[in-house]
């Protein structure tokens, strides 16, 4: 009791400030980890600490102390190999931070863009076509474009309907956009490594979610098998959209920065959009969460 009167007379205010900036980089670690395999590998790490300051301090086991303290440093190394995507991650989303200035804002003409894709999707999803779209934003995508066929074409109804055409070269890959242009089609996509995803999900949905973990992209999914319509944002996915719905999930997620310049009638209506989708989102961690434990 003596002790912490003590070190309790000892705070100023460059102590406590000192002590809420180590808290929150404690709190956004856990935050970015959240919902990931990192839970597990951090719990691993936390078990074996905890194992190893028992043994050593409690049974006074030379040995083992001796070895432990040897492995710290290997240790320290290995914490960025362990946690690398969670650590690009937590960059890329720095860095966007930090380029916002110097980005234009949404695209014009997104409404335009949103709508063809909504169109296709509906069709695609009647016709039972799968189709993998990915639209980038602040994050760039040219090395994953760079594994499929170059287009450079206007994003319309008609492209997207004749690209995941069955059997045609590139309905079997993903399609990259950015801006209003159609980049490249074919596109091959890193898989999803979160233990959360639903073991039923198929190679287009993980690929989805694995952009999206990677990058800010939106990546628009219809199930070949089903016909059901899915939007992957952040690593979660929101599904069983109809054409209007995934109309809004779009302009919610995908031109936020248009919501300033709009009326007041629209901008309501969009901000409503953007808080149902939020809990959408938040619903669907909720439940990785639980599947993850």
């Amino acid at each position: 009791m003596t002790d912490l009167l003590y070190a309790l007379s000892r705070l100023d205010a460059l102590a406590v400030f000192d002590i809420l900036l180590v808290a929150l980089i404690f709190y956004a670690f856990v935050r970015l980890i959240q919902g990931t395999q990192a839970v597990q590998l951090l719990r691993g790490v936390i078990i074996v600490v905890l194992v190893a300051a028992v043994l050593t301090n409690v049974l006074h086991l030379s040995a083992f102390g001796w070895l432990i303290t040897k492995s710290v440093p290997a240790l320290l190394l290995a914490i960025p190999v362990i946690f690398q995507p969670e650590l690009r991650r937590a960059l890329e989303r720095l860095g966007r931070a930090g380029s916002f200035a110097n980005r234009q804002t949404a695209l014009p003409d997104a409404a335009l863009v949103i709508g063809s894709i909504a169109q296709a999707c509906r069709i695609l999803s009647d016709r039972r076509h799968g189709a993998l779209i990915v639209m980038e934003r602040d994050t760039g995508l040219q090395e994953y474009a760079d594994s499929g066929v170059r287009l450079d074409a206007t994003v319309t109804p008609e492209l997207l309907l004749t690209v995941f055409f069955p059997n045609t070269a590139l309905h079997d890959g993903a399609l990259i956009m950015r801006g209003d242009r159609a980049v490249a089609a074919g596109c091959v996509l890193p898989l999803a490594a979160s233990f959360a995803v639903d073991y039923h999900l198929g190679t287009r949905h993980r690929a989805a979610i694995g952009i999206t973990e990677q990058s800010d992209a939106i990546a628009v999914i219809v199930s070949e098998e089903t016909g059901i319509i899915s939007v992957a944002h952040n690593g979660r996915m929101i599904r069983r959209l109809d054409e209007v719905r995934l109309a809004k999930v779009l302009q919610a997620i995908y031109s936020p920065r248009l919501v300033g310049s709009m009326s007041p009638w629209l901008r309501r209506r969009v901000q409503k959009a953007r808080r149902w989708v939020r809990r959408l989102l938040a619903r669907v961690s909720r439940k990785a969460e639980r599947r993850a434990v």
